[in-house]
């Protein structure tokens, strides 16, 4: 045992850790929900700062600041969301994807089980509800011109945060940008049957839903890859052992153990990127190939202008 360790263990005090706490600044993509449990139980259990890294986390005011604080140096990284990536790189914004929070699609377009569109076909005429600008209104374009439905015969409609609301209440018949592990448990609480059409059934390639995105120009690699390897041991104990990772998350904040909650976590925590730092380019090409097919940028960027494996070294 090293001397000082030993000092604290005679002296009954805790060791106070080698590694000097580095602060991070982490923007979420909505509130704190269990789409973010890798991120809470790397803070809960201890390996945050086992990477010598104090996280602060942050909850946008509005959903589509998190990529735009990230670019202007107001936080250190962003949960963001792979096909906005790929649109806020034509706006400007000099981003790239450094890890993966959730590695399968979650955005679904979501009615009323009891409501009058019962197929994709059923949506011309309608009203369409959405609450991040840009990426949702590309994907439903994509999903409606699969089955022959142009963007504009459909009335699409900003609704902010009250996605379930609004459809709930039948302000609009649709909404895109709906979670199938949210919305749905959601919907099922208030005695709504709902039903989801799948982007990635409907004409869209699959993708990552939920990412981490990083400054470009400021990118410091070996703090990410620090952030990174703590909500990788995370994820692993989530997989190993979700009911109890279950209460841990529960456990951290007391708006956290809802009824939405508990019935979200098992449709959430099997899709956890185990591997976050791992990238697929062949996915990144994929989407932008598609873009491109879309109409909706004109001509593709390669995956390494958009994504980074931070633990690998650089080229030469």
């Amino acid at each position: 045992m090293k001397p000082f360790l030993l000092l604290a263990a005679l002296l009954g005090l805790a060791p106070v850790s080698a590694v000097a706490q580095e602060r991070m600044t982490v923007m979420l993509d909505w509130f704190v929900n269990p789409d973010h449990g890798p991120i809470v139980l790397a803070e809960e259990l201890g390996y945050f700062e086992d990477a010598g890294l104090e996280v602060e986390l942050v909850t946008p005011a509005d959903p589509n600041d998190p990529p735009r604080m990230v670019a202007a140096g107001r936080v250190d990284l962003a949960v963001s969301y792979q096909p906005e990536l790929h649109l806020n790189r034509r706006e400007g914004l000099e981003l790239l994807r450094v890890g993966t929070l959730i590695e399968t699609p979650l955005t679904c377009l979501v009615v009323r089980a009891d409501g009058p569109v019962q197929a994709m076909s059923d949506l011309a005429g309608r009203r369409i509800g959405f609450a991040v600008a840009g990426v949702q209104e590309m994907l439903l374009t994509a999903m409606l011109d699969h089955h022959g439905i142009g963007a504009e015969e459909v009335e699409k409609i900003n609704i902010g945060w009250s996605i379930s609301p609004a459809l709930m209440a039948g302000q609009v018949d649709a909404v895109i940008g709906a979670f199938r592990n949210f919305e749905l448990n959601q919907m099922a609480i208030e005695g709504h049957e709902g039903r989801c059409f799948y982007p990635e059934a409907e004409g869209v390639p699959s993708y990552d839903e939920l990412i981490y995105v990083a400054a470009e120009k400021t990118l410091d690699r070996a703090r990410i890859a620090r952030f990174l390897g703590a909500t990788e041991r995370a994820a692993t104990f989530i997989l190993n052992d979700p009911e109890a990772a279950w209460e841990v998350f529960a456990a951290s904040g007391a708006e956290l153990r809802s009824a939405l909650n508990a019935r979200a976590w098992p449709d959430t925590w099997p899709r956890f990127a185990t591997r976050p730092a791992a990238v697929d380019h062949g996915r990144y090409d994929r989407f932008e190939a598609f873009l491109v097919a879309q109409g909706a940028v004109e001509a593709a960027l390669p995956a390494g202008a958009l994504v980074v494996d931070v633990t690998r070294k650089e080229a030469p």
